[in-house]
């Protein structure tokens, strides 16, 4: 009788460690995105004080998420890149994303 609870105690425990890592693992697979109602003078204003903080590169021209070359488009990227280096989603103009937007050769962090 003491093993077999020794067994299902060691078996609870594994349980535990095994769900906290898969779910630590999926709060780590979230990115931060544009809102589809965000006005389009927010989102440029966000984008020119983030790239004063963070290399933009990317989203100029000749940078892999450069194209397609729209508001919404390159202001997700920087909210990215923001998201990444804070943890926090900007909720004004960004909303977190499960689901990953990089495409082509545009990979989020």
């Amino acid at each position: 009788m003491a093993g077999r609870l020794s067994l299902f105690i060691a078996i609870f425990l594994v349980a535990i460690v095994v769900t906290s890592c898969t779910t630590k693992s999926k709060q780590d697979k979230t990115w931060c995105v544009i809102k589809q109602i965000a006005p389009a003078d927010k989102m440029q204003a966000y984008i020119d004080s983030a790239c004063k903080e963070y290399d933009c590169k990317e989203i100029r021209q000749g940078g892999s998420c450069y194209e397609p070359r729209t508001l919404a488009n390159h202001a997700s990227y920087v909210l990215n890149l923001d998201y990444r280096a804070t943890g926090r989603c900007n909720s004004d103009i960004g909303t977190t994303a499960i689901t990953d937007p990089s495409f082509g050769t545009c990979h989020y962090p």
